[in-house]
């Protein structure tokens, strides 16, 4: 791709929150550390109920960068801001551009159920996330 000058458009999602729609990319946003503090709790508490980072999804060399390039997936910000910004009980709603690869789709599932919250994230379909189970019963 570099040879023949062609860029890869980022991916993106977006949540709409109070009305307002945000949208994320991998890079910055001015709650950045909000977002990131809070998504390292996410995966922390992830990590306890048995989720492993699946590092397999990232197109990189390094194991540690691996592991990073992931924690940075749009949809896994949009959630952690979304689940800032709203009250308990409140439904998370994300929309992607691109299909969600398996580490967010396993993360996903351990956030609704640590969180207590029905997720929905739309890509290329409707994924329902509800108590650590989804609708796509894991089949995309």
């Amino acid at each position: 791709m570099q040879r023949r000058s062609i860029k890869k458009d980022p991916g993106w999602s977006y949540i709409e929150v109070n009305g307002h729609v945000h949208r994320f990319e991998a890079g910055g946003h001015k709650l950045a550390k909000e977002i990131h503090s809070k998504l390292e709790d996410i995966m922390a508490g992830a990590r306890e109920q048995g989720y492993m980072p699946g590092t397999e999804w990232v197109l990189r060399n390094i194991q540690e960068e691996k592991e990073e390039a992931s924690g940075c997936h749009s949809e896994k910000l949009a959630l952690a801001f979304g689940l800032i910004q709203t009250t308990p009980g409140t439904t998370i709603k994300i929309v992607k551009k691109l299909t969600i690869c398996g580490d967010c789709h396993s993360l996903m599932k351990y956030a609704s159920k640590i969180s207590q919250r029905e997720i929905v994230l739309r890509d290329t379909r409707f994924h329902y996330f509800k108590d650590g189970t989804c609708s796509c019963r894991d089949y995309w």
